[in-house]
């Protein structure tokens, strides 16, 4: 009789593990027309394969987040969203999905967790990267205007990096030499914050590879110390 357990054991939970696995197919299946229904909600009515600016601030407000917050770039980071102010279907799907969220409700319990994602160091360097590229909107455009460099910077580091995001943007504003900001200048700025004691910039060496326009904001704020 004992004998037989074994066996009758192993077909019960082998009967488990199927139920479980198709039940599990079923419901991610059922999570993922949720996800497809919320995204029918925001999409352009004309084109009901796309989320457009109109339908992100729709999502924004009911989130309750502005949709100048760095959690929605956030959010199109986690899509790989392609075009500035649109969501396509499959970019819906990808990060809903991998944040598990089919509702509204969900979604806005999301954020923090995907903020703390984010804000790793791995993932932060790839995030600051894909700002840059996320607001470059015409066909082969590699760089980008002041007034919109100084906003990004505000949005992407002005919570880590508040006094030197200010004083930069001080100078991006009052300077004549740079009408727009490259990915060079972009990263370089990043690696300032990262690696420069500041305000004091002791350990700034003018003779490294730094891009020129960071050594005239040393040069501008070492004139202000003065």
């Amino acid at each position: 009789r004992n004998r037989s357990q074994p066996s009758s054991f192993t077909s019960s939970s082998a009967t488990d593990l199927f139920r479980s696995a198709s039940s599990k197919g079923s419901s991610s299946s059922k999570g993922m027309d949720r996800i497809d229904h919320l995204f029918n909600h925001y999409a352009n009515r004309s084109s009901s394969q796309i989320i457009d600016p109109e339908g992100i601030e729709e999502l924004c407000s009911n989130l309750e987040v502005p949709h100048t917050d760095v959690r929605i770039l956030m959010l199109a980071w986690k899509m790989k969203a392609e075009k500035q102010g649109y969501f396509t279907l499959e970019e819906w799907r990808r990060a809903l999905k991998a944040m598990r969220a089919d509702t509204i409700s969900k979604l806005k319990k999301a954020l923090p967790e995907l903020e703390k994602e984010v804000r790793r160091p791995s993932n932060f360097a790839d995030f600051y990267v894909y700002a840059f590229r996320y607001c470059l909107t015409e066909e082969k455009q590699k760089s980008i205007d002041i007034e919109t460099i100084c906003q990004l910077l505000d949005i992407v580091l002005g919570s880590t990096f508040r006094a030197q995001v200010d004083y930069f943007v001080d100078y991006l504003k009052i300077q004549n030499d740079y009408k727009v900001i490259n990915m060079d200048q972009w990263l370089g700025f990043y690696r300032f914050c990262n690696e420069i004691s500041f305000p004091d910039m002791s350990n700034y060496n003018p003779e490294l590879a730094w891009p020129l326009i960071l050594d005239n904001f040393f040069e501008w704020m070492r004139e202000k110390q003065a």
